[in-house]
Parts: C-alpha cells; structure tokens; sequence
C-alpha cells in the first residue's frame, strides 16, 4: 500500500512538473499573440493627428542625448579591444596592415547596432517600461483615458517613434568612436602602419557596409521601442508588478536584438549587401 502512494506521489509530481511548463509555454505564445494584435491596433495612430512632435523630441532627448555618455564608453572601447584582439591574430600572419577595414566593417556592420541596442535597452527601455508602469498601477492611463485623451497615441507612439529615430543616430556615434579608437591604438600603439591602416578602408569599404548598421539601428529602435512601451503600459501588481514589468522588457528586448540581428545579416548577405 505505501509502495503505492509512493508510486502515485511520483506519477504526480511528475505530470504537474511538465503541465506546468507546458502551460507556461501556452501563455508565452497567447502573450505573443496578444503583442502583436496590440500592435496592430496602435499602427493607424502613427499616421493619425495630432503628431506630438514635442513629445517626439521630448523623448528622443531621453533616449538619445541621454544615452551618448554610454554610447561613448562602450563605443570607445569596443573600439580598443577590436584593434588589440584582431592585432594578436593579424599578426601570427604578417597580416596586421590590413586589420583597418576588418576592424571597421566588424563596427560598423554588426558590434555597433547590437552593442548600441543593448545599452539603449538597458538604460532607456527598462527607464521606458518602468515610467509607463507606475502610470498604470497608479491609475495615470485610465484617468487619461477618462478625460477623453487618447494614452496610446499620447504615450506610446511618441516612444516608439523616438527610439526608431535616436537608435540609429547612436549606432553611427559608436561606429565612429569604436573605429577612431581602433585607428589610434593601432598606429600609435600598436606600431601598424597609418598610411596602410587607412588604404584598406578606402580600398574595400562600401556603403552598404554603413547602411547596414543604420537599417539594423532602425528596425532595432522600432521593435525595442514596441517591446518597452507594450509591456510598461499592461503592467499590473503595484510596485512589485512594475519591476517584474522593466526586466521583462529589458530581457525580451535584449533577446529581440540578437534575433533580429541574425535574421537581418542573413537577409543581407543573400541581397548581397
């Protein structure tokens, strides 16, 4: 008999262990259904008036200008340890001359738009989420919504349309200082020669090579611009539900950009850019 409840305990616990996950993997994908009809719902407010530019810019100041101090440490750095790393392997080559267009195209194509999403998401989307979520459980969105003021047109798409435009903007910046940084530890420390340092960016570098981080930047702000402003504005639970609410956006955000940037370089690389 206690053999059997044994037994019965185990059959228990065991079905329980794998409907738990596969009921958490249900709601994970009706959450994801559930973003995406949101979205297509607030698509027609982009292109409805009124168009709250000052709050456009308002917010491309918080995420933008408030982002380049952190864009310039990770860019400027990114930059040293390229030159540094790519110089160790250069080397056992007699190849390290022509580490200027590798360093570049590495920046510029996929360590700038990645490394710049990230830092955006860490320190604006997460700010994003949690703003958005303190509104909710105090009550702000639905006393807006009382007053006959549209929250989504007023909240989210100035968000949105901040970090799609500001993104962007930021990956150049890190690009830049991520390959002048590289450039001068190269030729001042390193001892690689300048004039040959720069021939091979000039020789090999193509637009595409810039467009291609700016395009990532683009849709990067866009789809992390989404994920922030959809889950800051259903956050629930008070105090502890708005911090549940900012990881979560900071993870799915973060996860967005490698996804993303995986399908993105693959699509380039088959229309040739």
């Amino acid at each position: 008999m206690r053999k059997n409840i044994i037994t019965m305990t185990f059959i228990e616990q065991f079905f329980a262990f794998f409907g738990k996950k596969a009921l958490n993997f249900t709601n994970l994908f009706t959450g994801f259904g559930h973003f995406w009809i949101f979205q297509f719902k607030l698509f027609p407010l982009y292109i409805r008036r009124p168009y709250r530019l000052k709050e456009i810019f308002k917010q491309m100041e918080v995420v933008g200008i408030g982002s380049i101090g952190l864009i310039t440490l990770t860019g400027t750095f990114t930059g040293l340890v390229s030159a540094v790393q790519l110089y160790q392997a250069f080397h056992q080559f007699g190849a390290q001359n022509m580490m200027g267009y590798p360093i570049f195209i590495s920046l510029a194509r996929e360590l700038g738009p990645v490394f710049a999403g990230l830092m955006v998401t860490s320190r604006a989307i997460s700010a994003m989420a949690a703003e958005l979520g303190t509104m909710r459980v105090t009550e702000q969105i639905d006393a807006m919504d009382t007053l006959a003021v549209d929250s989504k047109k007023y909240l989210l798409v100035p968000r949105i349309f901040a970090t799609t435009l500001a993104l962007p903007l930021l990956v150049v910046l890190f690009v830049f200082l991520g390959n002048l940084s590289s450039y001068l530890i190269s030729v001042y420390a390193l001892g690689i020669n300048e004039t040959a340092y720069l021939n091979t960016i000039e020789m090999y570098l193509k637009l595409s090579d810039i467009m291609t981080g700016v395009a990532k930047g683009v849709i990067f702000g866009f789809f992390i611009g989404m994920i922030g402003t959809y889950v800051g504005y259903h956050a629930r639970g008070g105090a502890k539900g708005v911090g549940v609410a900012t990881t979560t956006a900071v993870v799915y955000a973060a996860i967005v950009v490698f996804v993303m940037d995986y399908f993105m370089s693959s699509l380039f690389l088959i229309i040739g850019w």
